[in-house]
C-alpha cells in the first residue's frame, strides 16, 4: 500500500501528538518533542491503560450478562460507549470534555493498523487456514477474490453515484467506485476473528477465510488504480497494477519464507521459532511495502507456507514442542490483536465528522453494500458450473457468501487514507460511509449470521430429502 510519509515521519507526528496530549493534561503550554520522552511515554501508556479497561470491561460484562460473540461484543459495546460520551460532550458547557474526545479518536488508526499490526494478525490467520480444504475450493476462492471483489466494486459505485445524484451532491462517478473499492472486499481480520467462532463447516469456514484473505490484492490494486484517476495522475493500468501488487507479494513471500523455514530448522527451540516468525513476516511486509508490493497478500502467503512447512516436520515438533507454545503464542497474539482492534475501531469514531446527509447514507449504504455483494457474488458464481463448494445450490451459495461478509479495520484504513485526495465534503461521506458499512456487516451480519446459516442449510437439507 502507497503512503505518502515514511514509517520514521509518521512516528515523530504520533510522538509529538503524545507529547501534545501530555502538556495538555500536565497544564503546560509548550511542546518541546525531544525533551519530552517521559511525556511521550505517560501518554501511551494512558491510551494502552484505557484500551486495556475496555476490553476487560466489556468482556467480562458480556460474558456474564449478554453473551454475544466476543469480537462483536467489543465493537458494539464500545460503538455504545462512544456514542454515550459523544452525546455528553454535545451538551453546553461540556466543550472540554468535547475537545479531550476527539484528541483521544485522533490517536493514528490508520498508522497503527497498516504500519504495525497488519502483517502479524493476517500472519497468524493464515497459519490457520486447512490448506487439504484450500486446495479443493482453489476455483470458487479465485473468483470470488478476483471476479466478485471488481464487480461488486463497480456495483456499489454506480449506485453510490446515482444515489448522490438523488441527493443533489456532485460526486464522479470514479470517485464513488473509489468508494466502492474500499467497502466491496471483506475483511480478512473481522473474517478471521468472527466467523471461525461461530460453528460454521470447516468447508464453508474455509472458502469464507481464504477469499476474504485474498481478495485485498484485488481491493488494493483497483483502489490504487481508481485513485489514480480520481486524483488525474495517470500512468496507471488497472493489470498492471493488479500483477505488481500480487506477483511481487507472492516471489518475496515464498523466497523469505522458505530461506527463513530453513533456519527454523537448524533450532529445536520452540521460543527461538517463535521469533523466527515474527521476523519472516516482518521482513516480507517490510520489503513489500518498500517496493509497492501487496505486503498484506504476501503476509497471508507467508502464513500459509510457513504452516505447511511446520506440517512437514509435524513428528520432530510434538517432541521439541509437546506444550504447543508456538501454536499457542499466535493463537493468544492473535486474539489480543483482534481485541485491540476493534476497541480502537469503536474509540476512532470519536473523531467523525458527521456528514449533513448521514440519516440519508445509513440506509441507503446499507442497501448498497448487500445489494453490490449479491450482484458480485452472483456474476462470479456462474462459472462454477455444478461444482458449487459445500454441496449448495447457485441461490444457497450467493446468500451465505453475500451474508458472511464482513468489512472491518482495513476499510478505515483505505477511507481515511483518501483525505489528502478528497474535498473536506467528499471524505466526510466516504469516511462515513466507511463507518456505516463496518458497524452493520460486523454487528448486524455478524450477530445473525448463524442463524442464515442454519436456515440455508436446512433448505439444502430439504432440496437433497426431495431429490
Amino acid at each position: 500500500m502507497n503512503t505518502k510519509k515514511s514509517l520514521s515521519g509518521r512516528v515523530n507526528e504520533v510522538a509529538c501528538q503524545s507529547v501534545m496530549w501530555y502538556n495538555h493534561f500536565g497544564g503546560c503550554t509548550t511542546l518541546v518533542c525531544e525533551k519530552e520522552g517521559e511525556g511521550v511515554l505517560m501518554s501511551i501508556m494512558s491510551f494502552f491503560v484505557l484500551i486495556l479497561l475496555l476490553i476487560v470491561v466489556i468482556g467480562v460484562v458480556n460474558e456474564r450478562v449478554f453473551h454475544v460473540q466476543s469480537d462483536i461484543a467489543l465493537i458494539l459495546f464500545s460503538l455504545i460507549i462512544c456514542g454515550g460520551l459523544y452525546g455528553v460532550s454535545c451538551i453546553p458547557g461540556m466543550e472540554e470534555l468535547s475537545g479531550l474526545l476527539r484528541r483521544l479518536g485522533n490517536f493514528g488508526f490508520e498508522e497503527y493498523l497498516i504500519d504495525t499490526v497488519l502483517c502479524f494478525m493476517l500472519f497468524a490467520g493464515a497459519g490457520k487456514v486447512n490448506m487439504r480444504k484450500f486446495r479443493g475450493n482453489i476455483k470458487p476462492i479465485c473468483l470470488l477474490a478476483l471476479i466478485s471483489t471488481i464487480l461488486s466494486s463497480g456495483f456499489f459505485g454506480v449506485l453510490f453515484w446515482v444515489g448522490m445524484k438523488c441527493l443533489g451532491v456532485n460526486m464522479d462517478i470514479w470517485t464513488c467506485i473509489l468508494l466502492g473499492s474500499i467497502v466491496s472486499p471483506t475483511d480478512p481480520i473481522a473474517a478471521t476473528g468472527i466467523l471461525n467462532k461461530l460453528g460454521l463447516s470447516k468447508n464453508v469456514t474455509v472458502v469464507i477465510e481464504s477469499e476474504s484473505l485474498f481478495n485485498d490484492g484485488t481491493g488494493v490494486a483497483l483502489f490504487l488504480f481508481v485513485k489514480s484517476l480520481v486524483t488525474h495522475s495517470g500512468g496507471s493500468n488497472f493489470f498492471m497494477v493488479m500483477f505488481q501488487e500480487v506477483a511481487g507479494a507472492f516471489v518475496v513471500a515464498f523466497v523469505v519464507s522458505f530461506l527463513m523455514t530453513k533456519l527454523m530448522a537448524l533450532s529445536r527451540d520452540p521460543v527461538r521459532h517463535i521469533l523466527i516468525s515474527l521476523l519472516t513476516v516482518s521482513m516480507v511486509y517490510g520489503i513489500c511495502e518498500h517496493f509497492h508490493f501487496s505486503g498484506v497478500i504476501a503476509s497471508v502467503v507467508c502464513g500459509m507456507f510457513v504452516a505447511a512447512r511446520r506440517g512437514k516436520m509435524e513428528g520432530r515438533i510434538r517432541v521439541e514442542d509437546p506444550h504447543e507454545r508456538y501454536e499457542d503464542f499466535w493463537e493468544v497474539s492473535e486474539g489480543i490483536l483482534n481485541a485491540v482492534l476493534f476497541v480502537m475501531i469503536g474509540l476512532s469514531l470519536l473523531a467523525l465528522e458527521l456528514s449533513p446527509f448521514i440519516w440519508a447514507l445509513i440506509p441507503m449504504t446499507i442497501l448498497m453494500v448487500v445489494l453490490s455483494r449479491f450482484g458480485g457474488v452472483l456474476c462470479s458464481g456462474l462459472f462454477l458450473g455444478k461444482k458449487v463448494p459445500g454441496n449448495y445450490n447457485l441461490p444457497e451459495f450467493v446468500m451465505l457468501m453475500t451474508w458472511s461478509a464482513l468489512k472491518g479495520g482495513l476499510s478505515l484504513a483505505l477511507a481515511m487514507s483518501t483525505k489528502s485526495i478528497l474535498p473536506p465534503q467528499l471524505y466526510s461521506i466516504v469516511l462515513n460511509v466507511a463507518y456505516i458499512t463496518i458497524f452493520y456487516t460486523v454487528i448486524v451480519q455478524g450477530l445473525t449470521m448463524k442463524k442464515v446459516y442454519y436456515r440455508i442449510e436446512a433448505h439444502k437439507a430439504n432440496r437433497a430429502g426431495r431429490s
